[in-house]
């Protein structure tokens, strides 16, 4: 199933979109589906990191260190 999703973009960003989908070969469409799968990816990576961080620091690993003490 497709969702169709209408987006404003500045000017500039939609020249840079698309002299960036003509380089390419690519249409928008799929330059902004990557572009969004990949910040979608990032900000569940940071959330993740974030987290794991908090957990790392209240069992003692701080170091890059400690973490390969603890893998070890």
């Amino acid at each position: 199933m497709r969702t169709v999703l209408s987006v404003s973009l500045p000017e500039k960003v939609a020249s840079e979109l698309d002299a960036y989908a003509q380089q390419t070969g690519r249409n928008k469409s799929d330059v902004m589906k990557a572009a969004l799968t990949n910040y979608l990816w990032e900000e569940r990576f940071k959330k993740t990191k974030k987290s794991l961080a908090r957990k790392a620091k209240r069992a003692g690993i701080i170091t890059e260190e400690d973490v390969f003490k603890a893998v070890s």
